[in-house]
């Protein structure tokens, strides 16, 4: 795919599932918003992933193996210099995210995603 964006090392966005094809289609959406994905496959790795890198948003699918998005979620929020992140929830069970974080039911809504990028992720232009 051809893009007149380029993307800017402040836009990165972390997409955490355990489902390939979610996965590499959450990528290609956000690098049509013109920032950069980083992947992982479930809480542990994605916390592992945070050591060296800073997103400007989380995506996070609730259920998955080894940890899941909730635990996920409380990892991050206990952990002083990741509390502030934004995480978006992304899950075909809304009912059971966690209150105050917003959520995308799946299968995900492509302007509701660059929606939450733009308000996350400052660099990027509007679509």
């Amino acid at each position: 795919m051809t893009s007149s964006r380029t993307a800017s090392k402040a836009c990165l966005v972390l997409v955490v599932d355990d489902d390939e094809g979610v996965r590499e289609t959450l990528r290609e959406v956000i690098e049509m918003a013109g920032c950069t994905a980083a992947l992982a496959t479930n809480g542990r790795e994605a916390l592992a992933l945070l050591r060296d890198i800073r997103p400007c948003l989380i995506v996070l699918d609730l259920m998955m193996p080894v940890m899941n998005g909730a635990e996920t979620l409380a990892a991050l929020r206990a952990k002083p210099e990741l509390a502030s992140l934004p995480v978006l929830i992304s899950t075909s069970a809304p009912n059971r995210a966690p209150p105050g974080v917003p959520v995308l039911s799946k299968p995900i809504n492509i302007d509701a995603l660059w929606a939450c990028i733009r308000r996350s992720c400052s660099s990027v232009d509007p679509l």
